[in-house]
């Protein structure tokens, strides 16, 4: 296991080849165009300085979080440090994690052909268990050797699923990092991430966690980094002017997977124009609304796409009073007229009236709930659909009309008719005897001359 934890680590060699590594931080030939002030602290995690605490790395998807890292491994070569990708599967994580720790499980012995396994050596948590029993050993070993811990990446861990599985993985890992803190578990939501349940599962036993949020570059450095990237991709062309690019930031954001697209496009603008549009579309696709001509087969999809356009109109009516609020910033840095409108993550479940729907919405990325329980847009694009979706005309019309509707066939769902017929005797009462013991009294009365 210790030859894990030698210079080389594979997950480098694999970044350059791809080109991930120059193409997400925005570097090429030994200039660094991109340098976060998040880098600092990244490096300082990786490289040991850092000690006794585990981290958690927040942000969503194509914020650079994965980047840095690779960045800070680089700079130490790897040395003392492993990374691998998590899985919802725990078979598959346990493979990988094997793989990365260049730890053997038992079915990769092949004396394990001719012997039977025992019950207690069936499960996947078992094998990480045993994995990371070895794992402590190796870094106290290390830590009396070099005076450095080991670190431990896990990428992804919000592809852990939200179930009994997930949160014992989850619980094991914390545990380990808790006691001896080697472990570095790095969240991408973005990618995705389900981030939310993660931190809250997380935040419940922690004592030596730290939350490291990695979010858009402000408007200063973004447009200073796209300047550059461009020049450097079109050599021939002029330097892009200061109003093509607060324009493109005003599009895309201070996002680096967006800037490097833009960047590397003939037409930045049509590529802005592209990017909105896939936003907006994928957001469609997922919540729109029927209106009142509805089907009450499709009741609960609607229920989920109605709740999600409460909160987008939400954040578009609140967007306009937030920016005249910060109408006076305190540097350069924090001048920015994309900064998203958001609200907290109790009055955005008040808004929908659910509180189960906002997570799988993280999941999507079509918001984002933050480290402080601060729930937003996932991106500048996204707001940008948003607030193109609540401006049409009869839109407030089509929702309330969906909303009319899902209220009706909730109704009808706790409505219940019951039809007495033949009741000829005139004056007479019947009594209908229901379930647990619920009675009804119905008395025939005389109509039109019949009974």
């Amino acid at each position: 296991m210790e030859l894990a934890f030698q210079p080389g680590d594979p997950v480098l060699v694999l970044a350059e080849l791809d080109g991930q590594k120059s193409e997400s931080i925005l570097e090429r030939k030994n200039r660094q165009w991109v340098r976060r002030k998040e880098q600092d602290i990244v490096d300082a995690i990786v490289n040991g300085n850092e000690k006794g605490h585990y981290h958690l790395l927040i942000g969503e998807k194509g914020t650079g979080k994965s980047s840095m890292l690779l960045e800070a491994m680089s700079k130490v070569d790897g040395e003392g440090v492993a990374m691998f990708d998590a899985h919802a599967d725990l078979e598959i994580f346990r493979i990988r994690l094997g793989k990365a720790l260049n730890y053997e499980f038992h079915e990769d012995y092949i004396g394990s052909l001719f012997s039977i396994k025992g019950p207690r050596d069936t499960t996947a948590l078992l094998d990480i268990e045993r994995a990371f029993n070895k794992l402590d050993k190796i870094a106290l070993r290390r830590r009396n050797r070099v005076g450095r811990p080991l670190i431990l990446i896990i990428n992804g861990t919000h592809l852990l699923r939200d179930d009994g599985d997930g949160r014992n993985l989850l619980e094991l890992i914390q545990q380990r990092a808790e006691h001896l803190p080697y472990a570095l578990p790095q969240s991408s939501d973005t990618d995705i991430t389900n981030i939310s349940w993660v931190y809250e599962r997380l935040k419940q036993l922690a004592t030596r966690l730290r939350i490291l949020a990695i979010g858009d570059l402000p408007r200063s450095v973004a447009l200073s980094a796209l300047a550059s990237y461009r020049t450097c991709h079109f050599t021939s062309q002029p330097s892009p002017t200061s109003e093509l690019l607060s324009q493109i930031y005003g599009c895309v954001g201070g996002r680096l997977t967006y800037l490097s697209r833009v960047a590397k496009a003939p037409d930045m603008l049509q590529e802005c124009e592209n990017i909105c549009q896939r936003e907006k579309t994928w957001f469609l696709n997922q919540c729109w609304i029927l209106g009142e001509e509805m089907d009450d087969d499709v009741m609960d999809q609607q229920k989920y796409a109605a709740s999600a356009m409460l909160l987008a109109k939400a954040l578009v009516d609140v967007e306009q009073p937030q920016k005249e609020q910060t109408t006076a910033p305190l540097d350069d840095t924090e001048s920015d007229d994309s900064r998203l409108p958001e609200l907290p993550l109790h009055i955005a479940r008040q808004i929908m009236t659910r509180a189960d729907f906002i997570q799988s919405y993280d999941h999507i990325n079509v918001f984002t709930i933050d480290s402080k329980a601060m729930v937003r847009a996932d991106s500048v694009p996204m707001q940008n659909a948003f607030r193109q979706i609540c401006l049409e005309p009869g839109f407030e019309e089509h929702l309330q009309k969906t909303l009319n509707r899902i209220a009706a066939i909730e109704s009808l769902g706790r409505t219940r008719e019951i039809v007495a017929k033949d009741l000829v005797i005139k004056g007479k009462r019947y009594t209908i005897k229901g379930e647990k013991g619920t009675r009804w009294v119905v008395e025939a009365e005389e109509t039109d001359g019949s009974g």
